[in-house]
């Protein structure tokens, strides 16, 4: 486990208890695909958000563990859906449910964790919860929808690429540390101060995780190289050297091609490379991750704080 989550690692471990016995289904089939995502493991990084916007307040896990599971289960059917619409075989180098069971049981096992974290935040009196959660909810499912309708499109603009990383990302993370803050009782200025924090903190994460998925070791990154490319989706290296590369118009054919070959990514890759794509992607998320912090400062000061300012500076040099 991450290091950062030092301060909360025993009730981490006892949030994935929790999901493991969450997913159980009278229906085998339904436990055997769910425990296969849970097992393939994950950083768990929307609970453990949730858990420590949590410390800074009146702390309870008893109140959190509802919250911290359901966060988790919407991620997940996020990305076991993400898999069917992708098409992925692999997820972190284990085989997705889309590859072992097949589209349908693989978008039931998504319905299902997504309606398990229902009946979990239906316990919640507070409104504010079950609020921000259905609607970003919504403005996931629209995110996906328009990263679909985009697909192989050069013409895209800077507003369609944030719009889409907002919804695909940002707002579950921040979500996850707006809510902690509000079932610990925090101030309303605290909640939306720890909620900006997370939503450009998981802007960071995903202009990251888009740069990674062309130049990390394919080892750690548990996936092809090129991933987003295959499927057409420009992300900002892209879009950056559409801009910017003496070699646009050849980039521009390639990010169209629905079927490119191993040689078309790799020739696409190499040219957003030669034009900065990577340098200057990574620089954005890093202004992102400076303003993050920013909001940081004015938290109170416990030493769970400190705990934010590692996990922004993991993102600004994670490579995998």
């Amino acid at each position: 486990m991450l290091d950062f989550f030092r301060q909360v690692r025993e009730d981490l471990e006892l949030v994935e208890q929790e999901i493991k016995a969450v997913v159980q289904s009278r229906d085998p089939l339904l436990t055997q695909t769910s425990m296969h995502l849970l097992n393939a493991g994950g950083k768990r990084l929307r609970p453990a958000f949730a858990l420590l916007a949590g410390k800074l307040y009146n702390y309870s896990l008893e109140k959190l563990l509802p919250l911290a599971v359901a966060l988790e289960l919407i991620h997940m059917a996020s990305l076991v859906h993400d898999d069917v619409v992708d098409n992925s075989q692999t997820r972190r180098g284990t085989p997705t449910v889309k590859a072992n069971w097949g589209n349908a049981i693989s978008m039931h096992t998504g319905d299902y964790l997504f309606a398990k974290s229902l009946v979990l935040i239906s316990q919640y009196e507070n409104p504010v919860i079950a609020k921000v959660l259905a609607e970003t909810s919504v403005k996931m499912c629209e995110g996906e929808i328009h990263q679909i309708s985009t697909a192989f499109k050069a013409d895209q603009s800077w507003r369609d690429y944030f719009y889409r990383i907002e919804r695909k990302t940002a707002l579950l993370i921040a979500a996850s540390c707006q809510l902690g803050a509000v079932a610990a009782g925090a101030p309303v200025q605290d909640r939306q101060r720890l909620r900006r924090f997370g939503h450009q903190l998981g802007m960071a994460f995903q202009i990251t995780d888009d740069v990674l998925d062309m130049v990390a070791d394919q080892s750690l990154l548990g996936k092809p190289l090129g991933g987003d490319l295959r499927q057409g989706i420009l992300t900002m290296p892209v879009l950056y050297s559409l801009e910017k590369s003496p070699q646009r118009r050849r980039l521009r054919e390639l990010v169209e091609i629905p079927n490119k070959t191993d040689d078309q990514v790799k020739e696409a890759i190499d040219i957003i490379k030669e034009a900065g794509g990577i340098e200057f992607s990574f620089e954005v998320a890093r202004r992102y991750i400076d303003k993050a912090k920013n909001n940081l400062a004015l938290l109170p000061d416990r030493p769970v704080k400190q705990a934010f300012y590692e996990i922004a500076d993991f993102i600004g040099i994670r490579r995998f």
